[in-house]
């Protein structure tokens, strides 16, 4: 006899673990399928987690290498061990997963390790590691998130041309590193380790890096990581590879020629796709997009099929982990019988680089396209007095509000620890807030968030320190 629930989640990354928690605590009996042994997901396991552990480790290495010194701590032989940081890794990764275990626990979740795919109507098949279970429930929640894409031209071997998976788990630092694609996956793994002594080429296809961000803010972001050693060939169309004698050769297309880019290691970051194999979506009725192959679903995450919902990166929207997290959490309490609302958006992006970039809501570009009429207000990190002490100049913040009402459209911050700072940008748009409210709010000194202060003042022409 099949195993009853009241929701069935299949996928237990960001999207799929906060939904089965939030079910749970509204008193819903859940179930939780993923295939990997540990939970977590992708982000947990070969992802956001692991990818930030390694950037955060490569710039201590880096910083104690340059930048100390010019705080006068000298510091003499510093040596690489690669081993004990990826060590290091991998704790940071098992305490998390291990934790969304315990939280299972605590919230009477049932994990089922295997793959899972849909049955008959409120059936779930689970393949395990020994035999092969059927579970039943009122609502299933598909929430696979997505896989490393690929290229036609770039088949990944898991040796020399290689996901991102295998990019954080190098066992040494390449000689020459071959970044295909000139996105936040490329820049973040492409700083890892040209921090770590790896000489580093990026290919992009675009005339530019990062092109749903702001301009001038990518365009920022690309001149600090150029002057940190990364080498780009934008307008670079990636045609083949091949490997010879230990190394890959990849043949671009650049200007009308054809060139050639030699190294021991690519990695194909050209983004990523829906996971939806094994799924059994189309047998089940369920319609996804042709082209990208993501899941259908109406604003109430409702699949083609009754009782089937898909969140995440199976929908549309930006495959962020934090967006999975508020859709997993509004459709759990949807579940329930309450109201809730996913403002898409006020979702922040964040690019973990040195210096960060991190924004919320429309570009520039967007909003000259949509013919809205607006100012903007900038501040340099160079004139704030938090950032001067940390010596991180780089970078500034950019205001963008209506010009009529002085709502705020968006904001993008190139910078130190930007990550952290969007969040106000992102209170105040939620509550469709102004630049004057973010003015008119006491910062504290000295700080890093006095520059947004400063900016949000300079959309009226009146920041004091600038």
């Amino acid at each position: 006899m099949a195993e009853r629930y009241d929701v069935i989640v299949i996928g237990a990354g960001p999207g799929g673990y906060v939904c089965a928690i939030r079910a749970a605590q509204l008193g819903m009996k859940v179930a939780c399928i993923d295939r990997r042994p540990s939970l977590g997901g992708t982000c947990l396991n070969v992802g956001c987690i692991p990818s930030k552990a390694l950037l955060d480790s490569s710039e201590h290495y880096a910083f104690s290498r340059g930048r100390l010194a010019r705080h006068g701590v000298q510091v003499a032989d510093v040596k690489l061990d690669l081993a004990a940081m990826m060590s290091r890794k991998d704790k940071v990764v098992k305490g998390l997963t291990d934790g969304v275990a315990f939280l299972f626990k605590k919230n009477k979740i049932t994990p089922v390790l295997g793959s899972a795919r849909l049955g008959r109507p409120g059936q779930v098949v689970v393949k395990g590691p020994k035999d092969e279970a059927v579970l039943e429930a009122a609502h299933v929640v598909l929430a696979t998130g997505s896989e490393p894409a690929s290229l036609p031209a770039l088949a990944f071997d898991g040796v020399h041309v290689v996901s991102s998976t295998e990019a954080l788990a190098f066992d040494k630092v390449p000689e020459h590193l071959i970044v295909v694609g000139g996105g936040y996956i490329g820049l973040e793994l492409g700083s890892v380790w040209s921090r770590l002594g790896a000489k580093v080429t990026v290919l992009e296809f675009l005339p530019r890096l990062l092109p749903l961000n702001d301009r001038e803010a990518a365009d920022a972001l690309h001149k600090a990581l150029a002057r940190q050693g990364l080498t780009f060939h934008l307008d670079t169309k990636v045609t083949a590879a091949s490997v010879q004698g230990g190394q890959v050769i990849v043949n671009a297309q650049a200007g009308g020629k054809e060139v050639h880019f030699p190294g021991d290691r690519v990695l194909v970051a050209v983004g990523r796709r829906p996971y939806t194999a094994g799924l059994g979506l189309k047998e089940a009725g369920v319609q996804t997009d042709e082209r990208s192959g993501r899941v259908q679903v109406d604003d109430e995450f409702r699949t083609s099929v009754e009782g089937v919902y898909a969140i995440g990166d199976l929908i549309a929207g930006p495959m962020l982990a934090h967006k999975a997290e508020e859709e997993g959490i509004a459709l759990a309490e949807r579940l329930a019988g309450r109201k809730t609302h996913v403002n898409h958006d006020a979702i922040p992006s964040i690019i973990y680089t040195h210096p960060e970039l991190a924004a919320v809501g429309l570009t520039e570009e967007q909003v000259k396209d949509a013919g809205r009429e607006y100012r903007v207000g900038k501040f340099p990190f160079a004139a704030n007095g938090r950032a001067r002490c940390l010596d991180e100049t780089d970078g500034f913040v950019k205001v963008i509000a209506d010009a009529k009402t002085d709502r705020l459209l968006g904001v993008h911050i190139v910078g130190p620890w930007a990550s952290d700072l969007i969040a106000e940008a992102v209170s105040v748009l939620e509550f469709a807030g102004s630049s004057e409210d973010i003015a008119r709010t006491c910062h504290a000194h000295p700080t890093l968030s006095e520059a947004v202060r400063e900016a949000a003042l300079a959309v009226d022409g009146r920041a004091i320190h600038a």
